[in-house]
């Protein structure tokens, strides 16, 4: 029953990781900072940084789920 639930879903599995590469490959940091106004996308950003910061916080990562989706779907 809950893989019914995932089919109308475009997230299903895709990782934060794939979709944060995504999204800095398609607009690179500095125009995703503009975007997202979060500091591990405007200071010294990386990858690591920014997963770790989006993991811990539910808000930032509906905001790269949500860009995401804006963006290829």
């Amino acid at each position: 029953m809950a893989e019914e639930k995932q089919v109308n879903n475009p997230l299903h599995g895709k990782t934060l990781e794939f979709i944060l590469k995504q999204l800095v490959w398609h607009y690179g940091w500095p125009e995703m900072g503009a975007m997202i106004k979060i500091a591990c996308f405007n200071n010294d950003p990386s990858m690591k940084s920014s997963l770790t910061f989006l993991r811990k916080t539910d808000w930032a990562r509906k905001k790269v789920e949500k860009l995401y989706l804006d963006t290829f779907h």
